[in-house]
């Protein structure tokens, strides 16, 4: 059976973050969802690329190799790039007046978050591991959310149902900013969480909100 405990939350990851003083200087896309979440990246990444711009992509999981997991400009990062990156976050981690405790997938995105915030990009694509709300990479602020689709999916961290599990996936969206929902169907917590905010609603099939 598969690991179960995840340590929830994103106070350690962002005491990390700072210590590394990480921030996108590029617009960022990030996609949550249950099925859809890699393609949607993938597509994301043609168009960029076919538009003549410079993107990176952070995907998880890896299939054979790590450093399948970011993409820069289309092309995979080499293992010998990333290793500057891992040790700064661990230098960050341990270096403020108490060492700061991450897991797996939390080092290795504030890794490669670092990495791709230095490569010099035109838009970051984030694909996020978890749900969404707590997942590692929501400690960066999304210009624009995409949500794929919502179906049951990791109940023992997200909730039993797809209103709960929409909730936890539409924490990536930010006030005032777009998010696309390509579920036909959303739970109405998606809808309601994003009217509460203010985000900028497009859902497919459907006229998007005025503050699109």
């Amino acid at each position: 059976h598969a690991e179960t405990h995840i340590d929830m939350g994103l106070d350690r990851v962002r005491a990390v973050k700072e210590r590394l003083q990480l921030a996108f200087s590029c617009p960022v896309i990030m996609v949550a969802g249950t099925n859809g979440k890699g393609s949607t990246c993938a597509m994301l990444e043609a168009v960029a690329l076919q538009a003549g711009y410079r993107p990176g992509v952070y995907t998880s999981p890896h299939l054979v190799h790590f450093e399948e997991r970011c993409r820069i400009h289309g092309e995979i990062v080499a293992a010998d790039d990333l290793v500057p990156h891992f040790e700064a976050v661990e230098a960050a981690r341990t270096g403020g007046d108490e060492a700061v405790s991450l897991t797996y997938f939390e080092f290795t995105t504030l890794a490669i978050l670092r990495l791709m915030s230095q490569a010099r990009l035109d838009v970051a694509i984030l694909e996020v591991g978890l749900g969404g709300r707590l997942d590692a990479t929501n400690v960066v602020d999304a210009d624009c959310a995409v949500i794929t689709s919502i179906d049951i999916d990791h109940v023992e961290f997200l909730g039993p149902d797809r209103e709960s599990i929409g909730w936890e996936k539409a924490g990536i969206m930010r006030p005032g900013r777009p998010v696309v929902v390509s579920d036909p169907v959303p739970p109405e917590s998606v809808i309601r969480h994003a009217r509460e905010i203010g985000a900028g609603l497009d859902v497919r099939g459907q006229v998007a909100s005025p503050t699109f």
